[in-house]
């Protein structure tokens, strides 16, 4: 089962992957009842179908120990989700991917006004990446206006990803001055 396949039972049920079969059952009955067809208030057929589908599942042992098996996997990928967001270490390393691209990007133009573009195939080598590595940072570039298709089907920065390279450049000469200890200290008198 993929991941992007996966319905969760015990959410569909609005229970506890703890839960008895009592608990199945009681609650089945009510939402099932609740997003009916028939009820004119709060019918919904999808609702109702999942309703099924999970009570079908979850109220057959064996069935159930299977799906818990998926639903545990799922569980883990949720929580490595998570894990990653609170982890800021993600971010500064994708930041640092896209800033790189962006230089490539920026020295390929300078070098060759006319002829600025990268193919992708050359970012991979350059950068030691697998191309479904690449994927996110190339389409966040892309969506910011930073770099474009150009007329051969290659990449190249935009005038936008020119200034954008220029500002992040000046940002790190900036703080490069402030830590480097230079700073002018008064004479002794």
């Amino acid at each position: 089962m993929e991941a992007s396949d996966f319905i969760d039972y015990y959410e569909i049920l609005e229970i506890s992957p703890n839960a008895n079969s009592g608990t199945v059952e009681r609650m089945f009955r009510y939402l099932a009842q609740r997003h009916h067809p028939d009820n004119p208030d709060s019918g919904d057929r999808d609702r109702f179908d999942l309703i099924l589908q999970a009570n079908s599942t979850l109220k057959d042992p064996v069935q159930r120990a299977q799906y818990d098996v998926h639903h545990k996997q799922h569980s883990g990928l949720r929580s490595k989700l998570a894990e990653e967001a609170n982890d800021g270490n993600g971010i500064d390393r994708d930041a640092r991917i896209q800033n790189k691209l962006l230089s490539i990007f920026y020295v390929k133009r300078r070098h060759n006004i006319s002829d600025p573009g990268v193919p992708e195939f050359e970012l991979e080598r350059m950068l030691d990446c697998p191309a479904e590595h690449l994927e996110f940072h190339l389409w966040y570039l892309k969506a910011k206006g930073w770099i474009a298709r150009n007329d051969n089907g290659m990449l190249a920065i935009t005038i936008d990803g020119v200034d954008r390279a220029n500002s992040e450049h000046l940002g790190k000469a900036t703080n490069r001055r402030l830590t480097d200890g230079s700073e002018h200290k008064s004479p002794r008198t």
